[in-house]
C-alpha cells in the first residue's frame, strides 16, 4: 500500500467488506468511550485517512511490546492498523538490516519531518555515556535525541519506556531511565507524549490510541501519567470479575485451597489490583480468552511506575493503604472525569482547550436541559455528570 492511498482503497484491495470495516469503527468508538453522535465522522475520517509514517525505536526490552501488538486474531483493529500504518522502521519485524535498515530510517525521519510518529519501546540507558545499548554505533540515546527532533508525537509502548520498568529497578546499573524523564531533563526535546505502560500492554490500547490520532489529529484524554483515561482511568479492582467476591469478603488463602478452585478473590494473595489502572479485565489477553486474573493469578501492577521495586508481590495490600488509595481515588476521579466527559462529548464541536470555553461553568446544566441546543438534545448526561463536569471547567477559569 502507497503512504497516498486511502484505507478504504486498502480495504478494498484486502477484500474487507464495508460491513465489517464499519464492525471495527463501532469498536473503536467503543473502546475509546466516543460519544454516539460521532461515529458516522469517525467511520468517514478513517476511511479517507492516508497512511502516516512510524519509526519504532527498540531499546532496553524484551519484545513483549511487539508481541502484544502483532499476535492478534483477524479480523481485528490490530490487524488492520499495523497492516495500514506504514511501519519504517522496527528492528524486529523489518525486512532490511544493517545499513539498509539505518538508511531506511534516515529516509523515512527526513521525508515526513515533523509528520511521523515515534514509538519507543525499552528503557533507554544513559550510565557511562549510554555504552550498555547502542544501535548502529549509536547510544539509544543519540537515537532517541535524532528522531525525536522530526517526530510530530511519541507514544512510549511498555513499563520499560513509559517508567524505566525492570531495567531501572534497584540498582539500575544501567542508568537506564524513560522518555518522559529524558523530555523533562531536556536530554531530547520535548514533544507531545502518550503513555501506553504494562509489561506488555494491552494490543487494544495500541491500536486504538492510533486509530483515535489518524481520524482526529490527537490522542484521546490523557490521564497525570500521560495515560489514556479510556483505558487507564480505572483501577483493575473495579473492573475485575472476581469484584463479587471482594464484596462478599469470599478470598482465596492458599493457590490451592477450596477459594481459589472456585474462583474467590485475590486480595489476600497480593493482588495489587485495587492500586492498578488498567482494562486487563475488561480486554484480557490471547483473543480475549482470559487475564491473568481470571487465570488464577493475582495482578503484579505492571502499569504502575515503580512497580517492580515496590514489590511485595504475593503479599496482601494492608487495609489502610487500600483506604488511602480508595480516598485518594475519591479526591482526583472527578477531574479525570470531568476532562473525559469534555474529550469525549465537547471537544468535537468546541474548542480541544476547554479553557477556552466561553459558557460560564455554572450555566451548563441549565443549558443542557434547556433542549435550545440541537446538538445537546441526544447527549445522555447524567445530573451527576453535568455537575462533574461544571466542577472541571470551573477549575480551568
Amino acid at each position: 500500500m502507497l503512504k497516498s492511498e486511502t484505507f478504504e482503497y486498502y480495504l478494498l484491495q484486502k477484500g474487507v467488506s464495508r460491513r465489517s470495516f464499519l464492525k471495527v469503527c463501532s469498536t473503536i468508538a467503543s473502546l475509546l468511550a466516543l460519544p454516539s453522535d460521532i461515529f458516522p465522522a469517525l467511520s468517514e475520517k478513517l476511511r479517507q485517512a492516508t497512511r502516516p509514517s512510524v519509526i519504532w525505536l527498540s531499546f532496553q526490552e524484551c519484545t513483549g511490546c511487539t508481541e502484544s501488538l502483532t499476535r492478534s486474531h483477524a479480523p481485528t483493529i490490530e490487524d488492520l492498523i499495523f497492516n495500514y500504518i506504514s511501519l519504517d522502521y522496527h528492528h524486529t519485524l523489518q525486512a532490511a538490516s544493517g545499513e539498509a535498515a539505518e538508511i531506511a530510517r534516515l529516509k523515512a525521519m527526513k521525508n515526513f519531518y515533523g509528520q511521523y510518529l515515534l514509538i519507543v519501546d525499552g528503557s533507554i540507558p544513559i550510565g557511562n555515556g549510554g555504552v550498555y545499548s547502542t544501535i548502529a554505533g549509536k547510544t539509544n540515546l543519540e537515537m532517541l535525541k535524532e528522531c525525536t527532533e522530526g517526530a510530530h508525537a511519541v507514544i512510549a509502548i511498555g513499563s520499560c519506556a513509559a517508567y524505566g520498568g525492570l531495567p531501572a529497578a534497584t540498582p539500575n546499573p544501567t542508568g537506564a531511565t524513560n522518555v518522559a524523564s529524558l523530555m523533562e531533563k531536556g536530554l531530547i526535546q520535548k514533544k507531545t507524549l502518550v503513555n501506553l505502560p504494562g509489561c506488555p500492554p494491552l494490543p487494544i490500547a495500541i491500536s486504538s490510541v492510533l486509530a483515535h490520532f489518524l481520524v482526529f489529529d490527537r490522542f484521546p484524554a490523557l490521564d497525570a501519567l500521560n495515560r489514556p483515561l479510556s483505558f487507564y482511568g480505572n483501577t483493575v479492582h473495579e473492573r475485575c470479575s472476581r469484584y463479587y467476591f471482594y464484596q462478599e469478603g469470599k478470598f482465596a488463602e492458599r493457590f490451592d485451597d477450596e477459594g481459589a478452585k472456585k474462583g474467590w478473590c485475590l486480595y489476600k494473595l497480593g493482588c495489587k489490583g485495587p492500586t492498578t489502572h488498567n482494562a486487563c479485565s475488561i480486554h484480557k489477553w490471547n483473543q480475549g480468552a482470559s487475564s491473568p486474573i481470571e487465570s488464577g493469578y493475582p495482578c503484579l501492577g505492571c502499569s504502575e511506575p515503580d512497580f517492580w521495586d515496590e514489590g511485595n508481590f504475593y503479599q496482601s495490600l494492608d487495609n489502610v493503604a487500600l483506604h488511602d488509595q480508595q480516598a485518594s481515588n475519591k479526591n482526583t476521579i472527578s477531574v479525570e472525569d470531568g476532562q473525559l466527559l469534555y474529550e469525549d462529548n465537547c471537544a468535537y464541536c468546541h474548542s480541544a482547550d476547554p479553557s477556552d470555553l466561553e459558557t460560564e461553568p455554572k450555566n451548563i446544566p441549565g443549558l443542557f436541559r434547556s433542549g435550545e441546543v440541537r446538538s445537546h438534545r441526544k447527549l445522555e448526561i447524567s445530573d451527576n455528570q453535568l455537575s462533574i463536569l461544571e466542577k472541571y471547567l470551573d477549575s480551568l477559569k
